[in-house]
């Protein structure tokens, strides 16, 4: 797989968004979803990157770098098309956004994850995220999952 960034603006990672909504909308009710939108992945705080293979878009992920509750980096949007999950391309996209925050400086990443995404659990765990209670805006939900992990930022930069 091929991990680049991407612009949320274009209409393949628009397709994808979409996907990934459709998949959460049937897991987790409106008020339990914390999808972000295109416009706020277009934000100058968040990365998104996407994984390509033959030429095709199967998976994202995004991290926004927060102030709200120190200095950390929330990740998001991690998806990967049904037909290509198995692959071990969720892991792919979360060691480049680790990397990519690292390099940033940024040593602190957090993430709200839902009850019913096993699969995702067990490989925030495998990456050594570790639960804890809600961050930033969020509030106590008992579908919801919160999660961190602490890198060695890159402090050379």
């Amino acid at each position: 797989m091929y991990i680049e960034h991407l612009d949320p603006e274009a209409a393949e990672v628009r397709e994808l968004i979409a996907a990934s909504d459709a998949f959460y909308v049937d897991l987790y009710p409106a008020e339990s979803n914390h999808l972000e939108s295109a416009a706020d992945l277009g934000r100058p705080n968040v990365i998104i990157v996407g994984g390509r293979i033959d030429g095709e878009l199967v998976a994202s992920g995004a991290a926004k770098i927060m102030r709200d509750d120190g200095v950390y980096a929330e990740i998001k949007r991690v998806f990967v098309l049904q037909p290509y999950r198995g692959r071990g391309l969720s892991r792919q996209i979360m060691e480049y956004l680790e990397n990519d925050l690292r390099l940033r400086g940024i040593g602190l990443l957090r993430l709200e994850t839902g009850v019913r995404q096993p699969e995702a659990l067990g490989l925030y765990r495998k990456l050594g995220y570790r639960q804890r209670g809600p961050f930033g805006s969020y509030r106590p939900d008992p579908l919801s999952v919160f999660m961190e992990k602490q890198v060695a930022a890159d402090m050379s930069i």
